[in-house]
């Protein structure tokens, strides 16, 4: 099997991870790529699950052994990479990994892996669209917000340079676009 990538990032809130589980459940070939971060665990996410959890000296360490294929300090001292090991894994079972990471990231792992890689950038209908959703999470402090809402108007600034842009104004129209790319990209139906 071709060790291809796909590769899904877009601003915090956009819609991106009920898009990559919709994917997942439907496309048994795809599987979730778990990333490492140095950010405290939420209530109920698992190591090894939702993320591989590392303290930020274990992190230098895995970037001093040259072990991830991309990483970024994405937030002030939280670090988050994508593990070789864990591309590896995925492939080793005959799927393709799935990568759900920030901009910077997957432009990352683009540049190494080339045509390997598709990156797909989901972008909110507006900023406005965006500030609601994120609101209504009920996650959120106003400084954080704030931090998100920054972070958003960077992100959106590297749109053109991802290989496709789906805007998700309607979540299942979004989907099925985003699928039908995927399946283009894998040559399935």
């Amino acid at each position: 099997m071709e060790k291809k990538i796909i590769i899904i990032t877009a601003p915090s809130g956009a819609g991106k991870t009920t898009i990559v589980k919709k994917l997942l459940a439907s496309m048994p070939v795809l599987a979730f790529s778990i990333s490492a971060s140095t950010r405290t665990p939420r209530e109920n996410e698992v190591n090894g699950r939702d993320y591989y959890f590392m303290s930020t000296d274990e992190f230098h360490q895995q970037i001093d052994n040259d072990a991830f294929a991309e990483y970024e300090m994405v937030y002030a001292g939280k670090y988050y990479g994508t593990l070789k090991s864990e591309l590896e894994r995925i492939w080793n079972q005959g799927q393709i990994p799935m990568v759900d990471i920030d901009v910077k990231g997957a432009l990352s792992i683009k540049e190494k892996y080339h045509d390997k890689a598709l990156t797909i950038f989901i972008q909110p209908p507006s900023l406005e669209a965006l500030k609601v959703r994120l609101s209504e999470r009920g996650t959120e402090t106003q400084a954080s917000l704030d931090e998100r809402l920054g972070k958003a108007r960077y992100e959106l600034s590297f749109a053109h340079e991802f290989d496709q842009i789906v805007i998700n104004d309607q979540l299942e129209k979004a989907y099925e676009e985003v699928r039908k790319l995927v399946a283009d990209f894998l040559n399935i139906g």
